[in-house]
């Protein structure tokens, strides 16, 4: 394997790239085993801060001559917004998700139940907001591994958390308040600003590593001026390395404050985490499930950066347009693995509105936020050419959080692209599941010896997805071409867990184990609140590798297994489809993307 650079060097301020290569083998060949009520006056907003000029928005640009399209003024400024690297959604409204409006925040609901469930997770309301501003970088801050903390960090780190659990309810900053963080702006409290009723969601779309990076930011704040400790860093739940595939273990001493008795209590250590639902039992097929997992997601399975990041999300989108490979794969898991059966929501980790409860969630987005600066820096470039969103409708989308002051600021997507221009780097671990390509499946694995009796897709959909289901998809051309399968109009039920997996050509049907060449990617859904209780999306899956690994050079199909890995119904499948890829593709083939 040839020099990589290390997964958290210190990348240069200056060009935000990663320095030269170096010169030691860091990442070792892997091992086998291994809607709203009481809602008030309008909020008083100062946008400027300092004597600055307010940020464009959609009110500010409107001229003598009408909108001003923002596009234009904005790729005038050269550099960030170059057009070269533009990526946008055709017809799409051409403005940012806003910030909420904090004295418009409504009740929270969760219908997972079958019974309305209000949830008041509104924030402390102020009269003024000011632009944040990173502060510069006196000494980086290093989150470390969860599994490799020290016994003086553990007592730390209890205490930041005990002293932010001791603070009134009502203080933006108490553990209460940044709990509800989550539930707000995942749960159905906020609406987007000017939009109606129609809600804010972050999650499932380009908004879901932002959103949740900002929020860290301000939470390991918080905690660092609460032991007057300014370097102070939040650990990382470290799920895809095999020494960190088990819930870490200072999370379980029941008398320490990051304890969280709402959590499936048979998936305690030892029991080591399942990234794909799969319920298999044996620890070492577990292990070589999840490294693949990370594989497919990571590496394997994304054309562009919004496969990985997500989908579009502009003023005036519906929630949910489509989630990235990464939270719909390993972070929802995590949620859902952790989450407590016995609850009746799956609480805490097990639904959007609770997860922020349990400290354990923050430990999780570390890891989450991690694959963020894995997956910009560090991973083979071949795969995806071109990673940089430099669409200003997602540059400029904006959130607002409460400072370790008080202060309520907000906070502009376009500020946290970079961890380490934000103050804070990752502990140095191995990657095993970066070589984790799975074996070729080139001698039978072909679709008239896997299943002769599959209907071609065209007769079979839309269906609804409650068991096994498998079906022929005609491909583009013979050979081994730049392809992608599409899965579109899903259709589902937002208040359940919901997955379901995707084999292609699988000869051996055993679909418990993912360590296969036949494994091409999953859809996956925390429970949380929509306004009408479902959400249509659409998923795309890279079969490029796929092909290269199996023998499908002379068919003019492929059979695809659809797996369920949830009880019952809740998803509908409008549609599935092969298409070259639109970025390599000589011709134009419509794409539901």
């Amino acid at each position: 394997m040839a020099s990589l650079p290390l997964p958290c060097a210190t990348l240069s301020p200056t060009t935000n790239k990663p320095p030269a290569a170096s010169p030691r083998r860091l990442f070792p060949k892997p091992s086998n085993f291994i809607t709203s009520e009481n809602r008030s006056r309008r909020l008083q907003v100062s946008c400027a801060a300092n004597g600055e000029s307010p940020k464009p928005t959609s009110e500010n640009l409107e001229t003598s001559k009408g909108k001003v399209d923002r596009r234009n003024m904005l790729l005038g400024i050269g550099g960030l917004y170059g057009a070269a690297n533009l990526i946008s959604s055709p017809g799409a409204s051409a403005n940012p998700v806003q910030a909420p409006e904090l004295d418009k925040c409504g009740t929270a609901t969760n219908l997972n139940t079958g019974e309305k469930l209000d949830i008041n997770c509104c924030p402390p309301v102020v009269q003024t907001i000011t632009d944040f501003k990173i502060p510069p970088v006196i000494k980086m801050k290093v989150r470390p591994a969860a599994h490799k903390v020290s016994a003086e960090y553990i007592y730390k780190y209890n205490l930041a958390i005990q002293r932010m659990k001791d603070l009134p309810a009502d203080d933006p900053r108490s553990f209460t308040q940044q709990a509800n963080i989550h539930c707000a702006y995942c749960n159905g409290a906020y609406d987007q600003p000017g939009q109606g009723s129609l809600d804010i969601q972050v999650h499932n779309s380009w908004l879901f590593f932002p959103f949740h990076r900002w929020y860290l930011y301000f939470y390991e704040r918080i905690l660092g001026k609460l032991i007057n400790d300014p370097t102070f860093a939040i650990p990382f739940w470290n799920w895809d390395n095999p020494k960190g595939m088990t819930i870490p273990p200072m999370f379980v001493d029941t008398k320490a404050s990051i304890y969280d008795e709402k959590r499936n209590q048979a998936n305690l250590p030892p029991a080591v985490i399942d990234l794909g639902l799969t319920g298999n039992t044996d620890p070492l097929q577990v292990v070589s499930n999840n490294l693949t997992v990370m594989y497919t997601e990571m590496i394997r399975g994304n054309s562009t950066a919004t496969d990985f990041m997500g989908q579009p999300y502009r003023e005036g989108t519906p929630v949910n347009p489509g989630p990235g490979s990464s939270e719909r794969g390993s972070h929802t898991s995590a949620h859902v693995w952790v989450g407590d059966p016995r609850q009746p929501s799956g609480e805490d980790m097990g639904n959007f509105y609770s997860a922020g409860r349990d400290p354990l969630f923050y430990c999780h987005h570390g890891n989450v936020d991690r694959m963020w600066t894995l997956w910009q820096f560090f991973l083979p470039s071949s795969k995806v050419p071109d990673k940089k969103i430099t669409d200003p409708d997602f540059l400029n989308a904006s959130f607002v959080f409460y400072d370790e002051n008080s202060n309520l600021v907000r906070v502009y997507v376009k500020d946290c692209l970079s961890n380490l221009d934000m103050g804070y780097d990752y502990e140095r671990i191995d990657l095993p599941w970066l070589d984790y390509r799975p074996p070729s499946q080139t001698a039978s694995a072909k679709v008239t010896r896997a299943n002769t009796t599959a209907k071609k897709a065209d007769k079979v959909f839309p269906l609804d997805l409650d068991k096994i289901v498998r079906v022929l998809v005609p491909k583009t051309k013979k050979g081994k071409a730049d392809e992608l399968l599409v899965l579109e109009n899903i259709t589902v039920d937002t208040t359940k867990f919901l997955k379901f997996d995707v084999f292609i050509n699988d000869e051996d049907d055993n679909v418990r184990e993912l360590d296969k060449a036949a494994y091409i990617g999953t859809y996956a859904q925390v429970p949380h609140k929509t306004p009408n209780k479902t959400a249509t999306t659409s998923i795309r899956l890279k079969l490029t590798d796929v092909y290269d690994d199996m023998d499908v050079a002379d068919d003019d199909d492929v059979l695809v297994t659809l797996v369920p890995r949830h009880k019952g119904p809740g998803v509908t499948i409008g549609g599935i489809k092969i298409i070259e890829n639109p970025l390599t593709a000589t011709t134009t083939t419509s794409s539901s993307t």
